[in-house]
């Protein structure tokens, strides 16, 4: 009867033992899953940030190339349109994707890029007027990732 008894606490301990180890496994996991998911997150922030630079770079030349004259459907203008309407769709992704912080820098970043491109000039240089809504934009945007 005792030999009974050893046997049914030995296996009562084996098995807390083993529900003890396949729980610390399973947190294990867990963790390694959200470490993994918070990486992909953070990589697919870095691409839908390098991409608005990208559309907002290609936005700028577009400005820089605007004639004096341009009416819709000339050569500038067929550049133009789908630059500006890139800018905005990789706006509205940082936006979906990225820290909330980002939302108004990239913005009026956005604005001043869409005025530059479509308003009349002013005697100012456009980088100089741009200058001030990129540095914030990047600087912000660096200030997320950390």
């Amino acid at each position: 009867m005792i030999s009974m008894v050893g046997v049914a606490v030995g296996g009562a301990l084996t098995y807390l033992t083993q529900r003890t180890t396949q729980r610390t496994a399973d947190r294990a996991e867990e963790q390694r899953r959200a470490a993994v998911r918070e990486e992909e997150r953070r990589a697919e922030q870095i691409r839908t940030m390098l991409e608005f630079i990208r559309c907002a770079l290609e936005a700028e030349g577009v400005a820089h190339a605007r004639p004096y004259q341009w009416g819709v459907g000339d050569d500038w203008y067929v550049t133009a349109r789908p630059a500006m309407d890139g800018l905005r769709i990789a706006e509205k992704s940082i936006e979906l994707l990225c820290a909330p912080g980002l939302h108004s820098p990239t913005t009026a970043y956005g604005r001043a890029l869409n005025q530059a491109v479509w308003q009349e000039r002013d005697e100012g240089g456009l980088a100089e007027r741009l200058e001030p809504f990129k540095a914030e934009f990047l600087a912000v945007a660096r200030h997320s990732l950390t």
